[in-house]
């Protein structure tokens, strides 16, 4: 998921409260989680805990920080964050180079350290969150903040994130400014207990769908198992066909939206992917990928 919106709007907090509504580990998942820390010597006290980790690198970060590397391979922040979440805040600032080198764990959920001395794999099973203003001065839009060269700006600072990277990422989503007046309202009706309870209910529909197949969620669904359990109905088919036309969407797009509108079905506990389904996951692609 990716999260633009301008400075103060809840970005980091927002990013920050995800691990608490997930399901916790499962104790073979808690295994995983806790090999990797060992392997980095980072297991506290030899504690194995069914929190999902929760990794949030600096935007210094070199690309053998975030992938893994050192004269004794060791691994990156992403694999730490194996089955958990990796926020990269400001993420234009990252070097463009180490952004790029996330491509292959996010595609295939490991990572492979190659060195004279060691070639090694680890995995890299992540929730990428990742968020940045729309622009450098951050207030693109805004008559009173903006800087004098929007729009220029804005797409100066947006295209130091690559398009293959873009492409990998399921959700674009535009997060509007908080005012005072925002503060002052009431707390939301659902809370993040409620939100946590419905994903519980949703992950164990996709752990019962994929029983067997060595998958635990529909974000690694692909092949027949994709066809089989995220294909539409045919309005659904007919709307995704247009909009991957009128979107340029690539075979990766394609295959990102189904898996999306599949999540989207299971957390309103509907047994097939409507109409529906797919026009919300599609307004969540809203970023055409750039070169």
């Amino acid at each position: 998921m990716l999260m633009i919106g301008p400075p103060g709007a809840g970005k980091s907090l927002m990013a920050s409260c995800l691990p608490g509504i997930l399901p916790e580990l499962t104790p073979s998942e808690a295994l995983e989680v806790s090999m990797v820390a060992s392997v980095a010597g980072t297991l506290e006290d030899g504690r194995i805990s069914r929190a999902r980790p929760f990794r949030a690198p600096h935007h210094s970060a070199s690309m053998a920080a975030l992938t893994g590397g050192g004269l004794k391979v060791r691994p990156g922040e992403v694999s730490l964050a194996h089955l958990g979440v990796l926020f990269l805040d400001e993420l234009p600032e990252f070097q463009r180079a180490v952004l790029d080198s996330l491509r292959q764990p996010l595609e295939t959920g490991e990572v492979t350290v190659a060195r004279a001395n060691a070639h090694v794999t680890f995995p890299a099973r992540v929730q990428l969150v990742a968020a940045m203003n729309p622009c450098r001065c951050g207030h693109l839009g805004d008559p009173a903040l903006g800087c004098s060269r929007a729009p220029r700006c804005a797409g100066d600072y947006q295209s130091k994130v690559s398009g293959p990277l873009l492409d990998r990422i399921d959700l674009h989503v535009e997060v509007d400014p908080v005012s005072a007046a925002d503060l002052a309202l009431p707390p939301p009706a659902e809370g993040s207990d409620q939100v946590a309870a419905r994903v519980v209910r949703a992950r164990a529909v996709q752990v019962a769908r994929l029983e067997g197949s060595g998958m635990r969620s529909n974000a690694e669904l692909n092949g027949d198992l994709l066809d089989t359990h995220a294909t539409p109905d045919e309005p659904g088919r007919k709307l995704l066909a247009q909009a991957a036309e009128a979107m340029r969407l690539s075979a990766r797009g394609y295959t990102r939206m189904l898996r999306v509108a599949r999540t989207i079905a299971d957390l309103a506990g509907a047994d097939t992917v409507g109409r529906i389904h797919v026009a919300e996951a599609l307004s969540y692609r809203r970023i055409a990928p750039r070169a």
